[in-house]
């Protein structure tokens, strides 16, 4: 079982991890916290409506991996559009962006929330053993699937991955290049993740 997840009876899921891996799992979940930033009710702690009644941005990221975990509902880069549609494309995208992109984030944060707390739990449960097994419900699988994806989609955007091909390069990069800690995660993470999809399937 390690570095794989593996079914539990009865639902839900369960990988070992080292210490090692609990830390470089937990130190990318924190900076992804980070990056997506905090809630409109955080900003305004003294009102619990806040969140609740805020319009979201309308106008896309410009961090491109902000842009990558929040594209735009209506565009496709595979079918240029014309510029009147691409006009209408963007006004539609704004629309939904303002009415969503609050939600999306608040559930982004929850996942990546999750994971840390699971990790926490996990790491004060195993203090000085050098790693644990982590079990997850099939709703933490579920949050943990999520967190992960995200975590992919951002370091992909950072190492510029948009296809196939991109991918396939990564295995061939030189170990002094200094993008490949960052590509050994990305790989490590995509393992983690085809192994969790395996154990969600019937």
């Amino acid at each position: 079982m390690p570095g794989t997840f593996e079914p539990l009876p009865g639902g839900g899921a369960a990988v070992a991890l080292d210490d090692v891996e609990i830390s470089i799992i937990r130190s990318l979940a924190v900076q992804l916290l980070e990056l997506i930033g905090p809630g409109p009710a955080e900003d305004a702690p003294d009102d619990p409506l806040a969140e609740l009644f805020a319009d979201g941005p309308s106008e896309p990221p410009a961090d491109p991996v902000l842009k990558r975990l929040f594209p735009d509902a209506y565009s496709d880069p595979e079918q240029p559009a014309s510029p009147r549609d691409a006009e209408e494309q963007r006004a539609y995208s704004a629309e939904f962006r303002r009415y969503t992109e609050n939600d999306l984030r608040a559930g982004k944060r929850d996942n990546a929330l999750a994971v840390i707390r699971s990790l926490d739990a996990l790491s004060s449960a195993s203090a000085g053993e050098g790693g644990a097994v982590l079990k997850l419900s099939a709703e933490e699988s579920q949050r943990w699937l999520s967190a992960l994806n995200d975590l992919r989609l951002a370091i992909g955007s950072r190492l510029e991955i948009t296809d196939e091909e991109d991918t396939d390069l990564l295995y061939r990069l030189p170990d002094e290049d200094p993008r490949k800690p960052m590509v050994m995660a990305y790989l490590w993470l995509g393992g983690l993740q085809e192994t969790l999809v395996g154990t969600l399937m019937p």
